[in-house]
This record gives C-alpha cells, sequence and structure tokens, in this order.
C-alpha cells in the first residue's frame, strides 16, 4: 500500500435531512483517512448511515458539516458538475443492483464509460473483451443482462468499473443479491482486480467475510464511528 498520499480525508463529517418531524441527523462528526491503496470496509447495522457516508465520500451528495477531500480536490469547494467530473476522472462504482443497462451487451455495457471518456470505438471494444476475459465472461459478450445470472450480471459490472483504472472503486453491498457461491467468486475477483490496478477500494457491506477480507474497517455505529 502506497502510504504516501490518502485518497480520501473526512474531516468533522456530519449530515442533516429533512423530515415531516424536523432534521434528522444521520451522520455525526466523521474524520478519518484512507490512504491510496487501501482497502476498508464501512460496516454496522442497518441503518447507521453506512451507504449515506459512502454517497458522501463519492460526491454524490455534499455533507451537511465538515469537509471531504477526494484524490487532494475538495468535494465541498465544486458544484454538482465538478464534482461528476471528478468522479468520471479518479472513481468506479460497483452496487448491489448491478445498474446495467438492459438494451445493452455485456461487451457494450463494459465499453460504455471508455465511449463517454471519448475513446474510439475499436479501443473501448478490444479493451471492453479484454475485461471480459478478466472476469470469465468472454463467451458471454454479446448476451443482454436479462439473459445472464446475477453473478455474470456482477461480473459484467466489476469489468465496467474497473476498465478505466479508477483510482477509487466504491462498492455498495456488491455480493448483496448472489449467492453465496457467486458472491465469493465476486469477492476474489473484486479484490483481485483491486491489487492489479493498486485501486483504493472502499465498500460498504453486512457480509462479515467480505469486511474481513479488507485491511480496515470503519464501524459506524448511530452515525459515529464506533
Amino acid at each position: 500500500m502506497n502510504k504516501q498520499s490518502n485518497s480520501i480525508v473526512a474531516d468533522q463529517v456530519g449530515k442533516l435531512v429533512n423530515t415531516a418531524d424536523g432534521d434528522l441527523s444521520i451522520l455525526h462528526d466523521l474524520s478519518f483517512q484512507i490512504a491510496q491503496g487501501e482497502s476498508v470496509a464501512i460496516i454496522g447495522a442497518s441503518g447507521s448511515g453506512k451507504s449515506t457516508l459512502l454517497s458522501l465520500l463519492a460526491g454524490l451528495d455534499l455533507p451537511s458539516t465538515g469537509h471531504i477531500d477526494l484524490m487532494g480536490q475538495s468535494l465541498n469547494e465544486l458544484d454538482e458538475d465538478g464534482r461528476a467530473r471528478l468522479r468520471g476522472q479518479f472513481v468506479g462504482f460497483v452496487f448491489q443492483s448491478f445498474q446495467l443497462l438492459p438494451h445493452l451487451t455485456a461487451l457494450e455495457n463494459v465499453m460504455l464509460p471508455l465511449e463517454m471518456a471519448g475513446v474510439s470505438q475499436s479501443v473501448a471494444k478490444q479493451t471492453a473483451l479484454d475485461w471480459l476475459e478478466k472476469v470469465e465472461l468472454g463467451p458471454r459478450a454479446k448476451h443482454f443482462p436479462k439473459t445472464l445470472s446475477g453473478g455474470e450480471q456482477q461480473r459484467v459490472a466489476l469489468a465496467r468499473a474497473f476498465i478505466n483504472k479508477p483510482a477509487i472503486l466504491f462498492a455498495d453491498e456488491p455480493t448483496g443479491s448472489l449467492d453465496e457461491a457467486s458472491g465469493n467468486r465476486v469477492i476474489e475477483l473484486l479484490f483481485e482486480l483491486n491489487r492489479e490496478n493498486s485501486s483504493t477500494l472502499v465498500l460498504v457491506t453486512h457480509d462479515p467475510a467480505l469486511a474481513a477480507r479488507c485491511g480496515r474497517q470503519l464501524r459506524l455505529q448511530g452515525g459515529r464511528l464506533a
């Protein structure tokens, strides 16, 4: 792990949301750093604020109090478009629900990030084919998501997340909707690709085995670090 720089710095981060009964405090004064190349699991009971924290760290939302730096950039100082550009440059995502586009084949889903970044179609296609081979889905490249199993869809999502070699990968319950065998295969791939790319890995999980694979765990309890 490269300890010379931090991918993420959270300083006194809090999050309030407006409800019919008034303001509800979800996160309270969270401060921590995540080094480049580190793997960190965010764990805790349902409702403890795990997914809210992941959303803040990725710049999908802004904290109500405190500051977050992502790859040396203050998210607080960027508007929505600026945060989107930063994510496009540095971040990959894997979600529990896969988030594959149903009208695109596995190959086209994996190609999409490169095409959006302006890479030529021929280069994007070959790179996507290479990534599908890495996740053992080369023969399924022309299949649409509805014809793939849950484990296969999540492996397509992994290939898509890693295709532009993100500095940071955020994963929200990446094995939550998979059976044990498929989940274990996805876990192995997640850490294998993480090592190969030296990406920082930040994941939310209820799975103790997945959390234990990470170098560090951040446990949330009542919106605070326990």
